[in-house]
């Protein structure tokens, strides 16, 4: 597997010697310090260019990074799909190669460049040709950390997290596993993990990140809390479906009544008290039912 040295070395050189690219710049996770380097690491590459179509057109230019494993295009994968892209103003190849590196790489015009450069605040510039990148600060991190909810954004978690639970409940009722499977990690998990990230918050002033998709949650929280939080994926078994839907429902509680007391937010214990015993109900019911509570 070629080194982080050897990569970059790579990546700088063959701009270098390429005419029709101006300037290179680095986001993602390899500009922020705060996230331990692994071997899975992406190189989150931009390509300056002055136009976009001679590399469109002749693809065996991206050969020349390695052995490629496998790679896609998602710009003319959007398109193919319906979605409105301008190949003009920037495109996009994404390769793993058989060594296990993986470059994210996209080519964009000085046009495009200008008005997105300044976007992501871990961004480091890598080689400018012809002084065309903007003056940015060091990297941070700072966009990405969890924001302070207001109290209607805090309520309204709240309120969204207990009225979806009864969709769970009638679709394990009726027997129909997809949409009960999609209803908790779609929309239930959502609102757990935004209670998860706030209560996270309030422990770091609102100084953190989580992470994409919350992949530092096992790092930040509690042992108690993680055990619990894990314990809320469950398999295709029913039974096991509804608990960890009541420890969702545990740790959801648990996480709200703190930020609450944190925030001094009032905490709405009546939708959590009623949708539960709800849930118990109909937990209880047997298969020819015929009323949902009696």
């Amino acid at each position: 597997m070629r080194c982080e040295q050897e990569m970059m070395d790579l990546i700088i050189n063959r701009a270098k010697e390429d005419e029709r690219v101006r300037a290179v710049y680095m986001n993602g996770s390899r500009t922020n310090q705060k996230v331990p380097k692994d071997i899975f690491q992406d190189y989150d590459i931009v390509y300056v260019v002055k136009e976009t179509y001679s590399f469109i057109n002749d693809e065996d230019w991206i050969h020349g990074f390695g052995d490629i494993l496998i790679f896609q295009e998602p710009d003319r994968n959007s398109r193919e799909n319906g979605l409105e892209t301008n190949f003009e103003e920037s495109y996009g190849y994404l390769m793993l190669f058989k060594d296990g590196n993986r470059i994210d790489l996209h080519i964009e015009t000085k046009e495009h460049m200008r008005g997105h450069y300044l976007n992501d605040k871990l961004t480091v510039p890598l080689l400018d040709k012809d002084n065309c990148l903007p003056s940015i600060p060091e990297p941070t991190d700072s966009d990405y950390h969890v924001k302070k909810p207001s109290e209607s954004m805090y309520l309204s978690c709240c309120n969204n997290f207990w009225w979806c639970q009864q969709n769970i409940a009638k679709s394990l009722w009726r027997d129909e596993l997809p949409y009960a499977k999609f209803m908790m990690e779609s929309v239930v998990r959502q609102d757990l993990n935004r209670m998860v990230e706030w209560w996270i918050g309030t422990t770091t002033n609102f100084g953190v990140s989580t992470g994409k998709v919350g992949n530092l949650l096992k790092k930040q929280l509690p042992e108690s809390h993680w055990n619990k939080y894990s314990a809320t994926y469950s398999d295709d078994n029913y039974e096991n479906i509804w608990d960890s839907l009541f420890i969702s429902g545990e740790l959801f509680r648990e996480l709200g009544k703190d930020i609450a007391n944190h925030l001094s937010f009032s905490y709405p214990s009546h939708e959590d008290e009623e949708m539960t015993e709800y849930l118990k109900q109909v937990r209880g019911l047997s298969s020819d039912a015929k009323e949902v509570v009696k």
